[in-house]
């Protein structure tokens, strides 16, 4: 029995985890295995368990809240350990991963029983499967069917930085070099589960920066694995190459990367080969650059808190199938920058949308299929299943479906499908071997598979006549002894009856008295006398002998045959890796194209006109996601248009937004630089029109938040963000930003928006919504050629502060703080102390200074005296209104009245 631990065990270094003397076989074996991954959690089989010993037992325990045991000793201590059953490993290992542990799974790679014949002290065989790490998950209970999960590495060579990103769930591959300012946006982009650094770069202050916005969890490499000429061959020898030019003229910084990444697959997969699709080289200029700070600022693919909800992909998505759901969110987390690309992409949308018929049956039929891409990714790397052929044989019947579903209009030259339609179609025309395997699967495969392939019971009855024997002998073995009963009984006239123990395994039963015969028979009667006690005597026949091999047999037999039909199936699906994984992200851009398509008619949006120029023109423009939340409340939603030019040719480059809180200034800055994000990722848009000239870098410094572990304020969390707008964003580029300086004294604040806005709008000259409080700010449009007012609309009414939510041009005259605090339930004393003060401070006379000399407040003068009290103040203080009668009130007022004349 293993005994809970009464204290904390002694935690081993990994110096100490070396046999001795006293060592078990199996502990010998768990310490060498060990050593080979002395960095990860090791998950050693032993029978229906995964066992978990010394410091590992001591972090499982804790992290799954499981017993800690002990198991023998080491080194005179007592051995730590804890278990999972192998059942339940998957909701074990998930919790493990989030929690940011590394895990390697040591199998039993023989039966005990070929051990046993090596002596019976012989150990079963066991070695590392596989390293499971955040990023390299393939099993669907461990994934996000809908959200992509990735596995990143970075370097840095000769000024130049790169990012190399593998989906090893669905086998995708990508790389981005770029300039060192871009690193974190290029990484940002991707949102990887796992970032793979060469140690010597993480004193890089870029590399920091960089790691802080992608979100994943850290995994420093040997900085010798970076090194282009073993990085080359690693690449080469993943992809089964003897060169890349094959792939694109891979930059050298971007063959480090992917040679981390290479060096980690070796290390995580044991050896296994996952299937790969070629890398996707991306130049720098191919997609539009997003910072962290402004991913978060503008919630694209999660809010501020980490949730998909309430995010711009989860108020778009209309996805019907998870590959078509990552293949969104990678659309709109990577908008691009070349208007052909971009129209392209609008154009299936435009396509669809006016097919309203044709769009819902591609949709019901997208419904019907499975994820095909993950379903290839864990049979190449043996980790699938009979449930995973059957996700391939769905996916390959739907394309088939497909391509009947567009023939009528395939062909027509007029109203033909667009290329990115096109294109998808053939990738889905299923040719040859991929027919062939559909042909195969759909005779051979049930229809409901079971999930584990050891299991059986999945192949169709007819498929394999030698099955088909096996399953016959194995179910129907009563029927067949029965019969074989009955022809014993009539052969010998004795009432015979079939048993079976485990010594004799099948035999002919029959009391003393009636095997009297028989037993005089001597040795020419076929049957064979086996055993005699007290009351029965018991015989056998060669046949039922025969039978009786057969028959324990048979059900192994049938699974062998099975596992062979399944392994033979395995290999093939490896084999079409490639056009498997085609067809997959063909089905996955339909169901993309055809949910925005559903999306733009849901809402009401339309097509974006994308061009070369340095337009921004909006009519009437939404805010996708507080639109569907006003909505879903039964209120309706203001639009706003807004006009910009980063030429200033027929608008203004840099518009001054005033308001007060609440009027929905931030809204409009979120909103506009939404609209740039679906545009450019090939979405319809929430507008009457739009213009937009094509953004190569979005900035958005909306909302205050500090980082306390790097002991930063929010102010310099503030001014950090701002210089890196200021020293990248080109005449191409779109800000928003929202209260610059508010979070220093009133002077300084002041004096840091006056000159960034003059920065944006003559050295940078970005196209920019700059919202402030600072209403000196207005003057501006007098100062700068290319700067224009808009303020956020409100009117009190009946005492009351009604916001508009519409931007008009002009500034705002108030912020109507004191309001905005009553609305909040600041108390009441207070709000009319504020009250005071504010008619106070706007009464007092201010000494004279020139905003054309100096962009600060007027300096406040000496309080001047209280005003001295008029008659009518006198006459109004000495009423007291209770103690009228009506005439005395009549003539009270006509009194008061008169003394107003004077």
């Amino acid at each position: 029995m293993n005994a809970p631990l009464s204290h904390p065990p002694k935690t081993l270094a990994k110096t100490d985890l070396k046999p001795d003397a006293g060592t078990t076989p199996v502990m010998a074996q768990y310490l060498s295995v060990k050593a080979t991954q002395p960095d990860a959690m090791l998950f050693f089989r032993m029978g229906d368990f995964y066992e978990l010993f010394f410091e590992d037992a001591q972090k499982a325990a804790a992290a799954l809240g499981i017993a800690l045991t002990k198991r023998g000793k080491h080194q005179g201590e007592d051995i730590p350990m804890a278990g999972v059953p192998v059942h339940a490993m998957d909701g074990y290992l998930a919790r493990l991963i989030r929690q940011g542990f590394k895990v390697a799974v040591c199998e039993q790679l023989e039966d005990p029983a070929e051990a046993k014949k090596r002596g019976s002290k012989a150990v079963v065989h066991r070695d590392i499967v596989r390293v499971v790490t955040p990023g390299t998950l393939t099993e669907d209970t461990l994934l996000d069917a809908r959200g992509a999960n990735r596995l990143a590495a970075v370097a840095i060579r000769k000024g130049r930085a790169a990012v190399a990103v593998v989906e090893l769930s669905a086998g995708v591959v990508d790389s981005v070099a770029c300039e060192l300012n871009d690193l974190g946006a290029a990484l940002a982009a991707f949102r990887p589960s796992e970032v793979l650094v060469p140690d010597r770069l993480f004193s890089d202050e870029t590399m920091k920066g960089a790691l802080d916005g992608s979100g994943g969890v850290v995994q420093a490499m040997p900085q010798a694995l970076a090194e282009p000429v073993g990085a080359k061959d690693r690449v080469q020898r993943l992809y089964g190459v003897s060169a890349l030019d094959g792939f694109g003229a891979f930059e050298e910084v971007e063959i480090s990367a992917l040679g981390l990444i290479a060096a980690y697959l070796e290390t995580t997969q044991a050896g296994r080969i996952p299937a790969l699709t070629p890398p996707r080289r991306s130049g720098e200029s191919g997609f539009l650059a997003i910072d962290p700070a402004t991913r978060l600022s503008l919630e694209i693919d999660r809010t501020q808190r980490g949730e998909r909800d309430g995010s711009l992909l989860h108020a778009i998505d209309r996805t019907v199938t998870s590959g078509g759901a990552r293949a969104l969110a990678e659309r709109i987390s990577r908008p691009l920058r070349d208007p052909a690309a971009i129209n392209a992409g609008l154009d299936a949308v435009e396509w669809l949308l006016e097919r309203r018929d044709l769009r819902r049956d591609l949709r019901d039929a997208l419904r019907a299929s499975a994820d095909v891409a993950r379903a290839t990714s864990r049979l190449a790397l043996g980790r699938g299943g009979p449930r995973d052929l059957a996700a391939i044989r769905s996916g390959l019947t739907t394309a088939q479906g497909l391509s009947a579903l567009f023939a009528a209009c395939a062909n027509d030259p007029l109203t033909g499908p667009p290329a990115r339609v096109t294109a998808c179609l053939d990738r889905l025309a299923l040719e040859g071997e991929l027919s062939h395997l559909l042909a195969e699967l759909a005779d051979g495969l049930m229809d409901e598979p079971p999930h584990l392939a050891r299991d059986g019971g999945y192949v169709n009855p007819g498929h394999r006549p030698e099955l088909d024997a096996a399953r016959t002998l194995r179910d129907d073995s009563r029927k067949i002894i029965a019969e074989l009963e009955a022809k014993a009984v009539a052969d010998s006239g004795v009432a015979f009856k079939v048993r079976h123990n485990a010594v004799l395994g099948y035999f002919l039963e029959t009391s003393a008295k009636a095997a009297e015969g028989l037993l005089r028979a001597g040795p020419d009667s076929p049957f064979i006398h086996r055993q005699t006690l007290a009351n029965q005597v018991r015989f056998t026949t060669v046949e039922l002998s025969e039978l009786d091999a057969k028959i324990s047999q048979a059900g192994h037999r049938a699974l062998a045959i099975e596992a062979d039909t399944f392994e033979g199936w395995r290999r093939e699906v490896a084999r079409l890796a490639g056009p498997l994984q085609g067809a997959a992200e063909a089905l996955a851009e339909l169901d993309a194209h055809a949910a925005l398509a559903e999306w733009a008619e849901e809402v009401g949006a339309v097509r974006p006109s994308v061009d070369d120029s340095l337009c921004f023109a909006v009519e009437a423009g939404r805010h996708p996601v507080v639109e569907a939340a006003v909505k879903a409340q039964g209120q309706p939603y203001t639009p706003n248009n807004c006009q910009l030019a980063g030429d200033g040719v027929g608008a203004s480059r840099l518009s001054i937004v005033t308001g007060p809180n609440m009027a929905g200034k931030s809204t409009f800055l979120r909103q506009n630089a939404l609209l740039v994000v679906l545009a450019q990722a090939g979405a319809f848009v929430p507008a009457r029109s739009m213009k937009l000239g094509v953004v190569d870098r979005l900035f958005s410094r909306v909302g205050a938040g500090d980082d306390l572990a790097r002991g930063r304020s929010t102010f310099m969390m503030e001014m950090v963000e701002t210089a890196a707008i200021l020293t990248q964003a080109t005449e191409r580029s779109f800000v928003v930003l929202d209260e610059i300086g508010r979070g220093t004294a009133t002077y300084d604040g002041l004096a840091i928006a006056w000159a960034t806005a003059e920065a944006l709008h003559e050295t940078n000259r970005a196209r920019t919504l700059f919202a402030t409080h600072y209403h000196e700010l207005a003057r501006l449009e007098e100062r700068l050629d290319h700067v224009c007012n808009l303020s956020m609309k409100a009117k009190e009414w009946n005492g009351e502060l009604v916001f508009l939510h519409e931007a008009a041009p002009g500034a705002a005259d108030r912020s109507y703080g004191v309001q905005v605090a009553r609305l909040a339930g600041v108390p009441t004393a207070v709000v009319g102390r504020a009250r005071e003060v504010l008619e106070r401070l706007e009464n007092e006379k201010a000494a004279t200074a020139r905003l054309d000399d100096l962009p600060l407040f007027a300096a406040a003068a000496e309080p001047p005296p209280p005003p001295m009290k008029s008659l009518l103040d006198e006459a109004i203080a000495a009423i007291d209104p209770d103690d009228l009668t009506p005439r005395e009130a009549l003539e009270a007022l006509y009194r008061l009245k008169g003394l107003a004349k004077t």
